[in-house]
């Protein structure tokens, strides 16, 4: 038993979509706990032993089941979910696949495919069909059949992938009218 004044929580600190962010956890807390207790609901309950991958989020580039993962485990992480991604009226090329391609339906699944998704993406953009399947097999969806999931995986990493100039070469983003080219080997504007 606690003596009084005894603290049951540890503080845990860790960078929640780019931004440091601090919470109290108890032992007890996974880090879908801790995510939902504060808001960011995009991660699901679902089977609560990882069996279905509705609390999958991004730890240090790594798709994890949040269900699993004891919050104590991300003290010092990078970890992303699916509100970190982007918003309703300026949706993430993923995201935009997502809707495109009709690979939702009752959404439920959603933010855990497209997070497997990113951390597929990032670690390897240009998947074929195959590694697309086995990347998303921990992930279950009762709705769609999953062919427009995989559809919509490989039109984002499509997306995704950097533009190839005529010659070849990569296009150079768009820096603005008043962009000094000549570092990048232009002309200055």
């Amino acid at each position: 038993m606690a003596s009084p004044g005894h603290r049951l929580t540890m503080l845990v600190t860790l960078t929640l979509n780019g931004e440091p962010r601090e919470f109290d956890v108890r032992p007890s807390d996974r880090l879908l706990d801790v995510l939902r207790r504060n808001g960011y609901t995009g991660a699901k309950w679902g089977c609560e032993e990882g069996s279905c991958g509705f609390c999958t989020v991004i730890v240090d580039g790594e798709a994890v089941k949040s269900c699993l993962r004891p919050a104590a485990s991300v003290d010092g992480a990078e970890v992303e979910t699916i509100e970190g991604l982007g918003e309703q009226d300026d949706l993430h090329p993923i995201q935009q696949a997502f809707v495109d391609h009709n690979a939702l339906q009752c959404g439920f699944c959603i933010p855990g495919m497209i997070m497997r998704t990113k951390a597929l993406l990032d670690e390897n953009p240009d998947p074929d069909r195959e590694e697309i399947r086995a990347a998303l097999s921990d992930n279950l969806c009762r709705c769609t059949g999953y062919e427009k999931i995989l559809d919509a995986v490989e039109d984002a990493a499509e997306r995704l992938r950097p533009a190839v100039a005529a010659d070849g070469g990569r296009k150079a983003p768009d820096r603005g009218a008043n962009h000094d080219d000549s570092v990048y080997g232009g002309e200055s504007r």
